[in-house]
């Protein structure tokens, strides 16, 4: 009778590592649930780029100064059909508190960036699955800005004739800077004010923030952001009510279009054979 000779023993060796796509190899690299790659030198490239070709375009869209006017005419007109005319009462309030007033120079000028800059950081390193629909919102939005300050250039509060009695808070009180001084004066667009993107970008960093925030006191502070992002462009004669509202407006109508158009993040994962 004929022996088999023996089998050799099943190998215990590890099947060799699956090569490593080239996208995942490059530094900085964030592999999202669905397998999607960002990295984040390309997303600080992008909203840089972004921002400049932003501001380019909004800053050489001025528009007439008869024309802005004229439509902060019919703005004054509707918003007194709806009662909200309340810029000049609150300012007027407001400038009994000097140090209010300051307050709302600085934070108008400055938490528009930070904040906007902080959010942004905060959903890569912490919750890079939701970071793309976030940061597509809010370019959408800001570009749905762009839109209205070029097609609807808008007279501020602030540069309004002295008979309605505004007060540009900016150029009076002390503030990092101002639309008066130089520099700024010539390159910024004065009439850039609908909708408000101060306003825009506040719900943005309040929506993304509030839910994903773990103490209860980080969750209010980023709730109430937009309600004092709207008294500061009131109190300092930058935005009428309305372009605060257009501002929110434009935002939503940002995030539905990145529900829609988003893949990154989003896609279903594949479930193991």
């Amino acid at each position: 009778m004929k022996v088999a000779p023996p089998t050799a023993p099943p190998s215990l060796e590890a099947p060799p590592p699956r090569p490593v796509p080239w996208r995942r190899r490059l530094p900085g690299a964030r592999v999202l649930r669905d397998g999607f790659v960002i990295y984040w030198w390309v997303e600080v490239a992008f909203i840089a780029g972004y921002y400049a070709v932003y501001s380019a375009i909004r800053n050489l869209n001025e528009g007439g100064t008869s024309v802005a006017r004229h439509h902060a005419m019919q703005i004054i007109g509707f918003q007194a059909h709806l009662s909200l005319n309340v810029e000049h009462q609150l300012q007027q309030w407001a400038l009994h508190f000097t140090p209010f007033i300051v307050a709302s120079d600085y934070f108008y000028g400055s938490l528009h960036f930070g904040v906007t800059a902080f959010t942004l950081y905060y959903l890569f390193t912490r919750w890079r699955d939701d970071y793309p629909l976030w940061r597509n919102a809010m370019a959408v939005a800001t570009g749905l800005a762009l839109l209205g300050f070029i097609f609807f250039p808008l007279m501020p509060p602030r540069l309004l004739p002295a008979r309605y009695g505004f007060v540009d808070t900016l150029a009076k009180y002390p503030a990092f800077w101002s639309f008066n001084s130089g520099a700024i004066n010539k390159i910024s667009n004065q009439f850039a004010a609908m909708p408000s993107v101060h306003c825009a970008w506040a719900l943005f960093c309040a929506c993304a923030l509030v839910p994903r925030l773990r103490r209860r006191w980080t969750k209010v502070l980023a709730g109430i952001y937009p309600v004092f992002t709207v008294s500061a462009i009131v109190v300092t004669a930058n935005h009428y009510i309305v372009d605060a509202l257009a501002g929110f407006a434009a935002l939503g109508i940002g995030y539905l279009v990145s529900r829609l158009c988003t893949r990154a993040g989003r896609r279903p994962v594949a479930s193991p054979a």
